[in-house]
This record gives structure tokens, sequence and C-alpha cells, in this order.
């Protein structure tokens, strides 16, 4: 494994001194993540350009971050918010361009194309002919993927070269099995919806998930009708929107189960669902199991902290006048 500083990716970002970590996890074909932090110190925007390159570079940002897209020919795109956890994933081919308005902690991904070629020969991923571009996706595997490496950036030598290639093919299949160009397929093309009409609606689903609400509301937010939005967001995304919140609601729920502080009746109140009844019957429809076995089996002791802490409430109960 190479561990070296002052990588291109660092440079265009004005952080040269930035650690990086690089690889060829199948052939000839490079892999490299740099750990970007920068500060704004008083500055109201830093631009950042990045050169035309055969290539993809995604952002995985640790912490959230606002920023804009510039264009060609100067013009900027809305601020835009980006969710801690969340990733972009843009085409080099023609360069890219953003102004950052915030402090940015990331991992930033420099991925050539020949890079999916050899992962894709090499494992039973998508023999996809390109990637779609995403931003602000909200990626629970790119983000464990992420945590993982955040360790290597701390060693040096080669020791972890294996662990890094092992990830390093381990995210290529996932962008190419969660983000594969389907636009050859026929049809494909229809009634989409723009990557950031696509963002505007999971944006709102995810500052709503935990009430109630039309997905009228959400194609609102997007400015299309309702019909238009389900049939653009199940063609982008392979889901309609009230799959994708369901699912969306179930992850947030376990998240809320692995802390093992709230009962279920609370953590389906939190997570949008009508009562506990609904909570339970949802999350075993997804996942197979019920909330409860859920807990138990990711969290050994779960059943013996919960019986705990139901004890504490009910003495501070019975001591409370």
């Amino acid at each position: 494994m190479n561990h070296r500083t002052g990588t291109e990716v660092g440079v265009h970002f004005g952080l040269p001194h930035s650690p990086c970590l690089l690889a060829r996890p199948v052939r000839t074909a490079g892999f490299s993540v740099t750990r970007l932090e920068w500060r704004l110190k008083g500055d109201a925007s830093r631009l950042v350009s990045l050169p035309p390159d055969d290539a993809y570079f995604l952002m995985l940002y640790l912490n959230d971050a606002h920023h804009c897209d510039v264009a060609a020919d100067g013009s900027e795109s809305d601020i835009r918010r980006f969710r801690q956890g969340s990733a972009c994933l843009v085409d080099l081919t023609h360069g890219a361009c953003i102004r950052l308005f915030s402090d940015l902690d990331s991992l930033a991904f420099h991925l050539p194309r020949e890079l999916f070629r050899e992962v894709a020969e090499f494992s039973d991923a998508p023999k996809a002919t390109g990637l779609r571009c995403r931003r602000g996706e909200d990626d629970a595997v790119m983000h464990n993927l992420g945590a993982a490496l955040l360790p290597l950036f701390e060693e040096q030598g080669s020791s972890h070269a294996p662990v890094l290639q092992h990830i390093a093919i381990a995210i290529c299949a996932h962008l190419l099995h969660a983000y594969g160009d389907l636009s050859g397929e026929p049809g494909s093309s229809t009634a989409c919806l723009s990557v950031w009409q696509e963002k505007a609606a999971k944006d709102f689903m995810i500052d709503h998930f935990a009430i109630r609400f039309p997905m009228s509301a959400a194609a609102s937010a997007v400015g299309v009708s309702g019909r238009k939005f389900i049939e653009g967001f199940k063609r982008v995304t392979g889901q309609t929107p009230q799959q994708w919140l369901m699912r969306y609601r179930i992850a947030r729920a376990k998240q809320y189960l692995a802390e093992c502080s709230l009962a279920l009746e609370a953590i389906a109140t939190r997570c949008g669902f009508t009562d506990q009844t609904d909570f339970t019957k949802t999350f075993r429809r997804v996942t197979g199991i019920t909330p409860s076995a859920w807990q138990a089996r990711w969290i050994p002791d779960a059943e013996d902290r919960a019986i705990t802490a139901t004890s504490a409430n009910e003495g501070r109960s019975v001591s409370e006048p």
C-alpha cells in the first residue's frame, strides 16, 4: 500500500499535503482516496476545479458541507447542503468545478474508468457502460466502507495493502451495482428526474421521514406533477418514492434499535410509523424478522440491557412523588 501526501486531488483543493492512499486493486488501473480537511478561516468561499479525466470523482462527506456547482461559463447553481454520510459521484470527462461555502471534511476518491472495467471482469459486478452521477446520495454502504478506510490513514508502510485492495474492489463493485448506467435500456430516458430533482425529493423525504405526509408534497418540492414524480423517481432509483421512504425509515429504526435506549413504541413514532404494530409489521416484511429479533441478533446483550433500563425506569417512577 502506498501512503503519500501532495497528490493531485489534494492540490486541486488547495491541500497539497493531504494524506492519500494509493493502490492497484486488480491489474494496472490505480485507485486513490485522499483525506480532505479544509477550514474556511474567514474566507467567504473557495473555488475548486478538477481537470478533464477519463475517470470518476467520488466525494464522501464525513460532516455536513455546503457548495454549489460552477458551469463552464462561470454561472453558479444554488448552494446546496450535502449531509454527513452522503456521497457525490461526478464524471470527470469534461472536468468539474464547485465553490465551497463551508468547512470540508471528506474522503475524495479518484476512480479511473479502466478500474471499473477491471473490477467487472474480476468479480460478478455488472458490466455497466458507465455510472450515473449522484448528488448528495445517502449511501450507507459507502459510509461504512469509508469508515473502514479511515484507520489506514494512520498507518505507515505496506502491511495493510491487502485490506486497501479489498476495500477498493468492494467500493467499485458497489458503485457498479448501485449506480450502473442504465441509459442503454429502452425508454430509460423517458420521464426521468434530473439528478438535482432526485436529490431534492430525497432531501424532502429525509427531512420529513418522522411524520406522515402525502407524496404530492414531495412532488411539489421537486416541481413536477405527482404522476411524473412517481414514474421519474422509479426510473432513476428502481423504487417508488413510497418504497424508498419505507426503507429509509427502516434504516433509521435500525440505528435507534442499536442504541438500546428506546422502547419500540418510541422508535415507531420517531420513524414515522402509525404505531408499534405498523412498525413491527413493516420491519418484518422488509427484513424478514421482527425489530426485537433483529436487535437481539446484532446486539447479544440487548435484551438484558432493555430489562435493566425498564427496571430503572420503574424504580424512578416509584420514588417520584
